[in-house]
């Protein structure tokens, strides 16, 4: 379980093919105080760790990630040299600033626009028709592994949807999401809440 608050930005060291997709990652995080088989969200991601090491300030944990994870996440952050935003998974008794996130990501999205409104970003993200009913204004959801809030909607005539978000500077800044530029795909998480009022609204509309 996550907040979709980004701790820190690693990059992808290097790639293996063993299979899976061997990857490692660098970090800041103290080594010594990952476990082995610990979760850690990675651009929204949940991965378990199956290798670390360095010194606090240059570490490293490596992760196994399947051709199943790959394909239904953004193929950009599988990259050597890509970077990713980090998040230990939540511990009992530290702070849910965000929002509750699983680490499983629902859909790939894509930007549509960046424009500068004063000192923030705000952005435009097209989602899959699939995702629609769940998003809404003033809902959460998390992209990139990161907890926002949607400002507003609007539907397609293909059922899909636009929404809009503002990204603070500090967000940008301690982000990927300052980087992206329109084009580039993103993963998305919906609130749970919402999926779970979704399936509640379905059942009611069968009885």
């Amino acid at each position: 379980m996550f907040t979709g608050i980004v701790t820190e930005v690693g990059n992808i060291l290097s790639i293996e093919d063993k299979g899976d997709r061997h990857i490692t990652i660098s970090c800041a995080m103290d080594p010594a105080k990952i476990a082995i088989g610990a979760s850690i969200a990675c651009s929204g991601v949940c991965l378990t760790v199956v290798d670390k090491g360095g010194v606090a300030g240059e570490g490293w944990f490596a992760v196994d990630v399947s051709g199943e994870t790959i394909s239904c996440t953004a193929p950009e952050q599988w990259q050597a040299g890509a970077p990713l935003n980090l998040e230990p998974a939540l511990k009992l008794g530290d702070e849910l600033g965000g929002h509750i996130v699983t680490g499983h990501v629902d859909a790939v999205g894509e930007v549509v626009s960046v424009t500068p409104v004063g000192a923030s970003l705000q952005f435009i993200i097209a989602a899959p028709k699939d995702l629609a009913p769940y998003i809404a204004a003033k809902g959460s959801i998390t992209v990139n592994g990161v907890s926002l809030t949607v400002n507003e909607v609007t539907d397609q005539a293909d059922g899909a949807c636009h929404f809009m978000l503002n990204i603070i500077p500090h967000t940008a800044e301690v982000t990927t999401l300052g980087t992206l530029t329109p084009g580039a795909k993103v993963n998305l998480e919906i609130d749970v809440l919402a999926r779970y009022l979704k399936r509640m609204q379905s059942l009611a509309a069968q009885g």
